[in-house]
């Protein structure tokens, strides 16, 4: 398989439709470090290695002229998924929860994985999922 050259990073774009309702919980609640912000309008965030870009409803621009982003439409419509892996997911649901996030529904063992999914204050779907071994039963 082909790997990415050195300095190759990927970074995520989510509209917002509350621009500092959705940097308070990316900050505050998720823990991102803000590396640059045009107030009010674009916030560069770095979280675990990776770049989370927070922008209020995008018009087109003169490089993508026929493209637009709004904020998903509701709770229910899945546009993306920001998955987030931890190595305990129980202890970081209880440390979401404390500082405000609220879950679908506690972690869930699935598989070879435990997670839990929840929302950001506009929508945007979130998961934490811990990697568990499989039992593999000897007969």
């Amino acid at each position: 398989m082909t790997r990415p050259p050195d300095g190759v990073e990927l970074r995520c774009l989510l509209v917002v439709s509350n621009y500092v309702r959705s940097l308070t919980f990316y900050r505050d609640v998720l823990g991102a470090t803000v590396m640059h912000e045009l107030p009010g309008t674009l916030c560069f965030l770095s979280f675990a290695g990776s770049q989370i870009l927070l922008s209020v409803p995008l018009g087109s621009t003169k490089d993508k002229p026929a493209v637009t982003g709004p904020p998903p439409p509701d709770c229910t419509s899945v546009i993306s998924e920001l998955s987030i892996r931890v190595p305990d997911c129980s202890a970081a649901y209880e440390v979401l929860r404390s500082r405000g996030a609220e879950f679908i529904t506690p972690p869930f063992a699935w598989s070879d994985e435990t997670r839990a999914f929840f929302h950001d204050p506009d929508g945007h779907l979130l998961e934490i999922w811990e990697a568990r071994k499989v039992e593999v039963s000897s007969e």
